[in-house]
C-alpha cells in the first residue's frame, strides 16, 4: 500500500473516532427525541413571550409608534447572534452550546463565566416567571384567596416534574405553548386589520394614520424615551439562543438549525413590529398602560367581552414556557459545566430519561429563592430580579460573538471549517452586536430607580466569580487531565 494511501486511511480513521467520541464529554449520554417541529417551536416561543404580550403596553406609553423600530432593531441584532450561534452549532452540534464553544475558543475560564452567568440569567428569570404566574393567576377570584408564595411554589413543582420526565414532554410542552402565542398574536393581528379596514371606531376614534399623526406623531416624546426602552426590548428577545441548545438533542442539526434560525427574523417582524404597528394605528401610546396587556386593551376599547380573561391566559402561559425552557437549558449548560470541573458535580448526573436531572434541581432551589421572596416581599419580587437577569442575557449574547468571532479567525487560519450557513459581513457584524449590547447596557444608567442599582451589583457579581474560579480551578486542571469516557460515568 501507499504512503498516500495510509496517509488517506488514517485521515479517515482519525475523523471517524471523533465522530464516535463527543467533542464535548458533557454532550454524550443525551437521546436525540427532539424533532424538527418541537426545535421550530421552540425557536418561536424564544422570540415570543410576555416582553410583547404585556411589556409592550408600558412601552408604547413612554416610547410611541417609535417602539416598532426599536423592536425593530433589537430583532436585527438579536438575529445576528442567533445566526453566530446557528452556524457554531452546525460546526459542532452541543447541548452544552456557548458554554461548550466558549470553552473552545477561550478556555476554561471563558465557560465558566458564561456558564455561570447564563445561570444567573435563568435563575433569576424563573423567579420572575414564578412570580409573574402567581400575579397572573390572582386575576382569577377563585385563587385570590390562594397566598401568592404558594401559587409560585405550585407553578414550579408543575414545571420541574415535566423536565425531569423527558426532553420529548418538555418539546411537546414547549411545542403547544408556541401554538397558543401564534394563534393569539395572528387572531388579534386579523381583529386589528379588520378594524383598520372597516374604519370600525376604537374608543371613539377612526383607526389608522390620524391617530398616529393627531398625538404627537412617531415620536411624540422625542427620541430618548425610544432609546431608553432598548435594554427592556433586549430581554423581550431572551431566549432566542434556546435553539443552540436543543440543537445537542435533535437527530438531524444540519437540517433543523438553519431553518429555525432563518424563520426568526421574519417572526420578529411580523409578530413584533407588526403588532406594535397595529396597536400604535388603533389607539393613542397615551391610552396604553403597563398594568395591562396592549392587546386586552384595544380589544375591551372594541367591546369584545372575554378579552382579558383570554389574554391573561396567554400571558400565564408564556411565563410557564419561559419557566420550561429554563429549567431545560440550564440543566444541559450546567452539566456541560459539571463534567469540565466549573459546576458541583452533582449537575452532571442524568436520570434514566437522560434527562440532567442535577442541574435541572440547582436552579430549581434557586427559583424557591423566589418563592421566600413572593412570600417576603410579593410586591417588589418581580422587579427585584428582572433586572440582574438581563446582565445574565447581555453576557451571553456578548460571550456567543466574540466566540464567533475567534472562530472566524481560526477558519481564516485554516485551523476549522466554516459551514455554508454563516453570519455574513464577520467581523463588522460581531463588533457592530457587541458595541450595541454594551451600550443598551450603558443605558440602564438612566433608570435611576432599577437600572442603576443593578449595574452597580456588577462589581459584586465579579468578584463572586473571581472566588468561584479559585474554587474550582484545582478541579477544572484535574479534569482536562481525564479521557471524555470518564467524566460521564
Amino acid at each position: 500500500m501507499s504512503k498516500n494511501a495510509v496517509d488517506t486511511a488514517q485521515a479517515v480513521a482519525t475523523r471517524t473516532d471523533a465522530a464516535q467520541t463527543p467533542a464535548d464529554a458533557g454532550d454524550a449520554g443525551y437521546s436525540k427525541d427532539l424533532k424538527a417541529r418541537h426545535v421550530n417551536m421552540i425557536a418561536i416561543g424564544g422570540a415570543i413571550g410576555t416582553g410583547l404580550f404585556l411589556g409592550a403596553g408600558g412601552r408604547l406609553h413612554n416610547a410611541g409608534p417609535a417602539l416598532a423600530l426599536a423592536y425593530l432593531v433589537c430583532g436585527i441584532f438579536a438575529f445576528f447572534v442567533v445566526r453566530a450561534l446557528g452556524e457554531l452549532v452546525l460546526y459542532r452540534p452541543s447541548s452544552g452550546s456557548f458554554v461548550s464553544y466558549a470553552r473552545e475558543f477561550l478556555g476554561e475560564k471563558g465557560a465558566y463565566v458564561a456558564g455561570w452567568m447564563y445561570f444567573l440569567n435563568w435563575s433569576t428569570t424563573g423567579i420572575a416567571d414564578i412570580t409573574a404566574i402567581a400575579l397572573y393567576t390572582h386575576y382569577w377570584s377563585m385563587f385570590t384567596s390562594i397566598p401568592q408564595w404558594t401559587l409560585a411554589l405550585i407553578a414550579l413543582a408543575v414545571v420541574l416534574t415535566v423536565n425531569l420526565i423527558s426532553v420529548k414532554i418538555f418539546g411537546e410542552m414547549e411545542f403547544w405553548f408556541a401554538i397558543i402565542k401564534v394563534a393569539t398574536l395572528v387572531g388579534f393581528m386579523l381583529i386589528g386589520i379588520f378594524l383598520l379596514a372597516t374604519q370600525h371606531k376604537v374608543d371613539g376614534r377612526t383607526p389608522g394614520l390620524s391617530v398616529i399623526d393627531d398625538h404627537g406623531g412617531v415620536l411624540p416624546h422625542g427620541l430618548m424615551p425610544v432609546v431608553l426602552v432598548m435594554q427592556g426590548v433586549i430581554f423581550a428577545y431572551a431566549a432566542l439562543e434556546l435553539v443552540g441548545v436543543a440543537a445537542g438533542e435533535t437527530a438531524e442539526p444540519e437540517k433543523v438549525v438553519p431553518r429555525a434560525v432563518n424563520s426568526i427574523m421574519w417572526r420578529v417582524g411580523v409578530f413584533y413590529v407588526g403588532s406594535v404597528v397595529l396597536l400604535a394605528l388603533l389607539l393613542p401610546g397615551s391610552v396604553y398602560s403597563a398594568d395591562e396587556s396592549p392587546f386586552v386593551t384595544v380589544l375591551s376599547k372594541v367591546g369584545i367581552s372575554g378579552a382579558g380573561d383570554v389574554m391573561n391566559l396567554v400571558v400565564l402561559t408564556a411565563a410557564m414556557s419561559s419557566l420550561n425552557s429554563g429549567l431545560y437549558s440550564t440543566g444541559r449548560i450546567l452539566r456541560s459545566m459539571a463534567v469540565a470541573g466549573s459546576a458541583p458535580k452533582f449537575t452532571s448526573r442524568m436520570n434514566r430519561s437522560q434527562v440532567p436531572y442535577g442541574g435541572i434541581l440547582l436552579t430549581c432551589a434557586v427559583c424557591v429563592l423566589g418563592v421566600v421572596l413572593n412570600y417576603l416581599v410579593p410586591s417588589q419580587a418581580f422587579e427585584i430580579v428582572l433586572n440582574v437577569a438581563s446582565l445574565g442575557i447581555i453576557s451571553t449574547w456578548v460571550i456567543i460573538m466574540i466566540c464567533h468571532l475567534i472562530f472566524v479567525r481560526r477558519a481564516k487560519e485554516g485551523l476549522v471549517d466554516r459551514p455554508s450557513f454563516r453570519l455574513r459581513f464577520s467581523p463588522y457584524t460581531e463588533i457592530a452586536t457587541i458595541a450595541f449590547l454594551m451600550v443598551c447596557l450603558g443605558m440602564m444608567w438612566n433608570d435611576a430607580e432599577v437600572g442603576r442599582k443593578t449595574l452597580l451589583l456588577i462589581p459584586i457579581i465579579a468578584v463572586l466569580l473571581v472566588a468561584g474560579w479559585f474554587g474550582v480551578r484545582r478541579r477544572v486542571s484535574q479534569t482536562a487531565g481525564q479521557e471524555p469516557s470518564q467524566l460521564t460515568k
